[in-house]
């Protein structure tokens, strides 16, 4: 336990990761007053929006009025995702309003870059060269990395660890030579392979070769490790979390029904309470945007601490 971090950094990423898997229906309004609502927890990044092709996901339609509808909050980071140079130019037309940093991203499974880029592995590399040039021109440092199907992939099964760490050096080694540091390293649970052991093992091997990357866990709770997984992340050290409030979300693209969000982060933050490590968010309050989140889409989600709350009433 003495790897524990005193303290966690959590990227709130439920109204993107959630609402772009839900029905396109869902009005703008209401997805705004829940950015809205969880920007007053305590969380200090919020991801809004995906700018992607509303053809494909019908939910990010209204991205950019999303980010235009949001009261911003000092000390608070709004960011959007984007995957191509289209997306990062719709992106930086808001940058009064968010937060953008570079981010470069290569993928543990060439057959699920194939189903999701569409293309393949040498088109990817390359493609971050031209990431790199894009992000310069417009004065954006590159700061996170990001490695997809870190763990496992439904189209291609188990991924080696060795292959993630040849992946993240390959990573930092594209950023030096373009004069860029990249701050964190993102290992993604794309499609819920991970487990407890499988986080030691891939978390342990880069640490082996990189022990002093800042690394962050996006966990998927598809086969109900979410939680178990983060608090294997924890034991090891990890203090950055992509996490999405009540279970919202899942990857349109994972191949299996039922792809779940990241994490949940009502029931991360309740665990690092309990094992005292700071959050800095208000668990309560959060607690209600996970109510609040599941009458937005109109269906039951699968966050736990949103019906059990936390246990500090009951100590009062």
């Amino acid at each position: 336990m003495s790897d524990l971090p005193k303290s966690v950094y959590l990227n709130e990423e439920g109204p993107r990761e959630g609402f772009q898997i839900e029905a396109a229906t869902i009005p703008t309004a209401r997805k705004i007053e829940l950015v809205d609502r969880l920007a007053q927890t305590g969380l200090k990044h919020i991801q809004v929006a995906s700018f992607v092709n509303p053809k494909a996901v019908p939910g990010m339609a209204d991205a950019d009025q999303v980010v235009e509808g949001f009261r911003p909050v000092p000390d608070v980071h709004f960011t959007a995702l984007w995957l191509n140079q289209k997306g990062f130019q719709r992106a930086l037309t808001h940058a009064d309003r968010l937060t953008i940093n570079g981010s470069l991203n290569l993928y543990a499974s060439t057959a699920f870059l194939k189903r999701n880029q569409n293309r393949v592995p040498e088109q990817q590399r390359a493609a971050q060269d031209d990431l790199i040039a894009m992000y310069q021109a417009a004065g954006i440092k590159v700061k996170r990395g990001f490695i997809t199907a870190a763990f496992g992939c439904n189209f291609e099964g188990d991924v080696p660890p060795e292959r993630v760490v040849q992946l993240v050096g390959e990573l930092l080694a594209i950023a030096q030579d373009h004069g860029e540091e990249i701050d964190h390293m993102g290992l993604g649970d794309t499609m819920a392979w991970a487990t407890p052991e499988s986080i030691k093992r891939v978390v342990g091997a880069i640490r082996e070769a990189h022990p002093d990357l800042e690394l962050l866990l996006h966990l998927h709770d598809t086969r109900g490790l979410g939680i178990a997984n983060a608090y294997a992340g924890l034991e090891m050290g990890v203090r950055m979390f992509d996490t999405a409030v009540a279970g919202l979300g899942g990857c349109p693209f994972a191949g299996h029904q039922g792809a779940a969000g990241n994490v949940c982060t009502e029931d991360l933050v309740f665990l690092c309470e309990e094992m005292g490590i700071d959050t800095g968010v208000d668990l309560d309050a959060l607690i209600d945007c996970a109510l609040l989140a599941e009458d937005i889409v109109g269906h039951p989600l699968p966050g736990s601490v949103m019906r059990g709350g936390g246990l500090n009433r009951f100590r009062k």
